[in-house]
């Protein structure tokens, strides 16, 4: 297994809101960004234009075989492509995120993404963000976070984030989706959602964004570290430069 004493892993549910902690964090400490949901999202449109259905019990090892994803990270953010077509803003639907929560939980779905996770922590310090991150992924990542929320929170979250992007679904819609997500995720039988024992918990349901950084900033100063030891220079700060390497995987090892 790689070296991860440079990775922060961010676990927990749809609408903890970890997607947008990692992001901030990212940038705070200028460590690249590691989204694996958007990594899951690339495999899940991937399949589905190569005709596999998400009720599927196995993905055929073929699909799997011709998959071309290629990953550019920078500070704080992540560019994806798919057959070196950008995809990053088309992967970005409902129906994709739905169809990633249904395939990532096929272990043979989850084995091809692991080997290029790993490689990212070889080549880069990483802001990490998902479901298995502390747990599989990155399970000797020195400081690990899973943020969780309230259901309603949760889903409340999702449907805003949802109607500023101008869709019309309603509420019950988006809190019954999620309901289903959240039993998908944690009935898994491979890396199911659940904190890493080492995990720093915390609860979302009553902080804003801005918050919730402020306090992995403090955990994160308190465990000391971070390359050059001075965790408060803000966004682009220049330790690394963002988008200057790219990896393409066809098919992860493990």
């Amino acid at each position: 297994m790689v070296s991860s004493a440079h990775v922060i892993t961010i676990d927990g549910p749809a609408g903890a809101g970890k997607s947008t902690a990692a992001r901030m964090l990212a940038g705070r400490l200028g460590y690249f960004l590691l989204d694996s949901g958007a990594l899951y999202r690339v495999v899940a449109l991937h399949l589905v234009q190569s005709g596999i259905s998400g009720e599927c019990d196995h993905v055929p090892a073929e699909a799997l075989d011709r998959l071309a994803v290629q990953l550019e990270p920078g500070i704080g953010s992540m560019r994806l492509f798919l057959r070196d077509r950008e995809v990053t803003k088309e992967i970005r639907t409902e129906r994709i995120g739905d169809l990633a929560s249904r395939f990532s939980a096929k272990p043979e779905v989850r084995k091809a993404l692991i080997g290029v996770q790993r490689a990212a922590a070889a080549k880069w310090d990483l802001v990490a963000e998902g479901r298995d991150m502390g747990t599989v992924v990155f399970p000797d990542a020195s400081i690990k976070f899973f943020l969780t929320a309230t259901l309603e929170v949760r889903a409340r979250r999702r449907y805003d984030e949802l109607r500023n992007r101008g869709d019309n679904t309603d509420f019950g819609t988006v809190l019954n989706d999620m309901v289903e997500r959240d039993a998908r995720d944690e009935r898994r039988a491979e890396a199911p959602l659940k904190p890493a024992d080492d995990s720093i918990i915390i609860d979302t349901s009553s902080l804003d964004a801005e918050s919730v950084v402020e306090m992995l900033i403090e955990h994160v100063k308190k465990r000391r570290y971070g390359r050059h030891g001075d965790l408060s220079t803000g966004p682009g700060d220049g330790k690394i430069k963002g988008g200057e390497e790219t990896f393409a995987c066809h098919k992860s090892e493990n």
